[in-house]
């Protein structure tokens, strides 16, 4: 599971957890965040990144689920919500 999270102070963060399902809380830990920073297009690309190699590895295991990369529309719409009340 890989996920994009916005913290305090405008900080985005990319997250990745291996077998969520076997884990004793939901909640994730410290070592599951791959990358954190401001940057927007920064984050895309970490998690866009870290989707890929899953990708990668899920196909070589005989997984034939096709993946779509993340958008920066998705995470702008939400903001945009919350800060300007726009749709």
């Amino acid at each position: 599971m890989i996920w994009i999270e916005r913290r305090a102070g405008a900080v985005w963060a990319v997250g990745r957890q291996v077998n969520p399902q076997h884990r004793e809380s939901e909640s994730p830990r410290a070592d599951d965040y791959v990358w954190e920073g401001h940057e927007l297009d920064d984050c895309l690309a970490a998690a866009n990144g870290a989707l890929e190699d899953d990708a990668i590895v899920s196909e070589e295991d005989g997984g034939v689920a096709k993946v779509r990369p993340f958008r920066r529309e998705e995470l702008l719409e939400p903001l945009e919500r919350f800060f300007f009340g726009r749709s």
